[in-house]
């Protein structure tokens, strides 16, 4: 698979909705994720995130213009022993109780489907990475519709064991902006992770289109001992 440049791909694409990136650092050393949000509704704007635990939470910026919460409001990142779980909606709760209860990342999304938004029946996305005794490996998944059709889930699961430094994968909601909006194809894009936490931070909140961009994070986890750094941008402040 040709490896991507993910400042084209954010750079080119005005509507990608909400992505997840996981791969490795350049040298080797740090798991690294990315969570973005983009809105093209004023009641999708209307957020922030904000860190809870050692996760972070979706929150409205003006509570008094917060129309529906339902799928919105959310946790999109979550912490259990050596996982850190990364989605774009409230199945983050479901995998954290899958895999404590002794489930796998993909058994636990079992139970859920794509979102019940339709005509665009967004792809619930998700990532688990797992640093432990130096090791480090993560999948991620995608649950969407069959071609627009809601009667049939289709899922998808990707796993990496042991990966590549200085490479990632990216995956997104959409494929481009569009009514219905068009769910995301294919395998994740295979992608290179470049610099620090401040420069790939920087580097993907300047390439996200201006007008949908909302909410970014950003964290950097030692493969030696799991210790980490984090990054939040919000565009409402």
């Amino acid at each position: 698979m040709e490896q991507l440049s993910l400042e084209k791909e954010l750079s080119s694409n005005p509507y990608p909705g909400r992505g997840i990136v996981i791969g490795k650092s350049t040298d080797g050393t740090k798991a690294v994720t990315a969570y973005f949000i983009m809105g093209r509704s004023s009641n999708s704007r209307n957020r922030i995130f904000a860190e809870e635990g050692e996760g972070i939470r979706t929150q409205a910026f003006d509570e008094s213009k917060l129309e529906d919460p339902s799928l919105i409001i959310y946790a999109p990142v979550r912490v259990l022993g050596n996982n850190t779980i990364v989605t774009n909606g409230d199945q983050t709760d479901t995998i954290y109780d899958g895999l404590k209860e002794g489930l796998t990342f993909e058994q636990s999304l079992r139970s859920r489907e794509f979102e019940p938004d339709g005509p665009n029946y967004t792809p619930r996305i998700s990532g688990v990475m797992e640093v432990a005794d130096g090791s480090y490996n993560y999948s991620m998944s995608i649950l969407k519709s069959n071609n627009g059709n809601p009667d049939a889930c289709n899922r998808y699961t990707f796993s990496y064991e042991n990966p590549v430094a200085g490479e990632g994968h990216f995956i997104h909601t959409y494929m481009h902006d569009g009514n219905p909006l068009p769910s995301f194809e294919g395998e994740p894009k295979l992608v290179g992770i470049d610099g620090d936490i401040d420069t790939f931070t920087e580097m993907v909140w300047k390439n996200l289109n201006e007008d949908n961009k909302v909410s970014l994070f950003v964290r950097f986890i030692n493969i030696a001992d799991g210790t980490y750094e984090t990054r939040i941008v919000n565009k409402n402040v």
